[in-house]
């Protein structure tokens, strides 16, 4: 699993039909201390999550799990949204507030 910060919609007026009904997300990968890091990728979304919020995604193959039965045609999907985090007993807790 990876963090990544949510920066964005697709719309899409044509996709794939296993991709109806499924929101897409722009994401940002980031490192444990909220940098970026990476390029913004696309992800199909499992969990609700909107813009701003943080969230765990996951690649390959594991990216249609959340859709069992079907096989929607992903490779990255959200398949969760960050509450919180710590990373050690000097770094503040949580995502950063703007």
């Amino acid at each position: 699993m990876h963090l990544a910060r949510v920066v964005g919609d697709v719309v899409a007026t044509i996709k794939d039909p296993e991709l109806h009904g499924h929101r897409l997300l722009v994401l940002q990968p980031i490192l444990p201390d909220a940098s970026p890091v990476g390029r913004r990728l696309v992800a199909v979304d499992a969990t609700g999550a909107g813009v701003g919020e943080y969230v765990f995604f996951v690649r390959g193959r594991e990216a249609s799990f959340p859709f069992l039965p079907a096989a929607p045609p992903v490779d990255a999907c959200v398949v969760g949204i960050v509450d919180a985090w710590h990373v050690d007993e000097d770094a503040q807790s949580g995502p950063p507030r703007s």
